[in-house]
């Protein structure tokens, strides 16, 4: 069974409670998962070019006239052979789309509400190498209910709530079984989300737990494949991220951090127990994939 990174450290205490593992500092309504504004990228509004009626054309507002300096000026010359000097407009520059900007990820998952709350039977078992204490049998879990909780927190980057969500989707797709195949629809959505915050290391951990969640049952993968609409366009955005270090040593490749590979080996789950329409319907999202079945 694949283990999650364990805790390096807990966070900074917070002084109201004197504990790492509380939330002082709520989150706007506002702030959505994934949710991108152009132009705030860099901190500070860019300016956006207006429409002129007259040019037909989208021009940037006019500054201050400059000033001219004396006697550099062809007022009172006669000469009708002095050519007119051609003022250069400032043109704008085509906006960049920002596929592949970092998203906002609010701390406001429904995991970390539920296990500040005490509504999750787990905990943290500190042994030689952390893992999880579970304080019930995990196989009499009701999986309708807290898979997609624990689905929620693979966004999360905080200790310890990220170890013990995606260590907790790990365990329950161990044990879950026949359980996991009725719930495959509710956890689309929290899927989605987390890869939409196009933070490469939530889109690693993610796509590891996809692969896993593909061969922890029979007929999950043909049950994701109405679901690649809403999964495959990032991993299409990612799939050709890989680092050209020539005869260097990637280092991310012994931990499985390089998206490009995980991508490729996902999409290869995906299609080999997908069933038959699995390879179309990849194709149709990811059109530079390549068959591993019929090929």
């Amino acid at each position: 069974m694949p283990q999650a990174p364990t805790p390096l450290n807990y966070g900074t205490k917070h002084k109201e409670t004197g504990t790492a593992f509380d939330m002082t500092v709520g989150v706007a309504p506002s702030r959505r998962p994934g949710d991108f504004v152009p132009g705030a990228r860099k901190g500070k509004e860019e300016e956006l070019p207006s429409y002129s009626s007259a040019t037909a054309t989208y021009v940037f507002k006019s500054g201050p006239a400059p000033r001219v300096k004396p006697h550099s000026g062809t007022g009172g010359m006669t000469s009708s052979l002095l050519k007119p000097t051609k003022v250069e407009e400032r043109k704008p520059k085509p906006p960049k789309a920002g596929a592949f900007e970092v998203r906002d990820n609010p701390p406001n998952t429904e995991f970390r509400k539920c296990y500040e709350r005490g509504d999750l039977p787990i905990a943290v078992d500190h042994r030689g190498t952390n893992c999880i204490s579970w304080k019930v049998d995990i196989d009499k879990l009701d999986y309708h209910h807290y898979l997609p909780i624990f689905f929620d927190g693979l966004r999360e980057e905080e200790e310890p709530y990220k170890f013990l969500a995606l260590q907790g989707c790990y365990d329950m797709l161990e044990v879950g079984g026949s359980k996991i195949l009725p719930v495959i629809p509710q956890l689309i959505i929290p899927i989605k989300t987390a890869l939409n915050t196009r933070k490469r290391e939530i889109i690693c951990a993610v796509l590891k737990v996809l692969q896993y969640l593909v061969v922890s049952g029979e007929m999950i993968g043909e049950a994701l494949v109405p679901y690649y609409r809403q999964i495959l366009p990032v991993l299409n955005l990612f799939k050709n991220d890989n680092k050209n270090l020539g005869d260097g040593i990637d280092y991310a490749q012994q931990k499985r951090m390089t998206i490009g590979d995980l991508v490729t080996e996902t999409l290869e789950l995906f299609e080999t127990h997908g069933g038959e329409d699995a390879f179309i319907n990849i194709k149709y999202m990811v059109p530079t994939y390549e068959s591993v079945v019929l090929n």
